[in-house]
């Protein structure tokens, strides 16, 4: 599993103690930015995310903003992009087993590390259960069915 990870300024403190956890846990992954605390658009990084993501079936992202709102919104935009914004451990889990979710999206200002943790841990733990929950993701492409 190889991880893609961005964020917009607000996000950036936060993803980096996300990437050193992945790193610890020796996760394949990269960094696509931003590596500033200067003001940015966080469409562009919610954008090289998902390209990177809907590239390969095996790829996850992680997206981090202020809110999570914006960068959900702009990966969800993308075909064959499940992005679920979590605040919290079940609703990781939910997202991955039930919706086989592959952007995990965060909001900086809304959630601690510590749960950000936990939410990355139960996200990238949890398999997709298939069974019902695959025709039910099977419909969620526009022109799919």
């Amino acid at each position: 599993m190889k991880i893609f990870i961005g964020s917009d300024h607000a996000g950036l403190i936060l993803k980096k103690r996300l990437i050193e956890k992945l790193l610890e846990q020796n996760h394949d992954m990269s960094d696509l930015g931003t590596d500033s605390s200067q003001s940015c658009d966080y469409p562009d990084y919610a954008h090289l995310v998902a390209a990177k993501v809907a590239s390969h079936d095996s790829y996850i992202g992680i997206l981090i903003c202020g809110s999570g709102i914006g960068m959900s919104i702009t990966a969800n935009r993308h075909p064959n992009i499940r992005a679920a914004l979590c605040h919290n451990s079940l609703d990781a889990r939910l997202a991955r087993e039930h919706n086989d979710a592959n952007v995990l999206v965060l909001g900086a200002r809304l959630i601690g590390e510590e749960t950000a943790l936990d939410i990355l841990d139960a996200f990238l733990k949890t398999p997709f259960a298939g069974g019902r929950h695959a025709q039910r993701v099977s419909k969620i492409e526009i022109g799919s069915n």
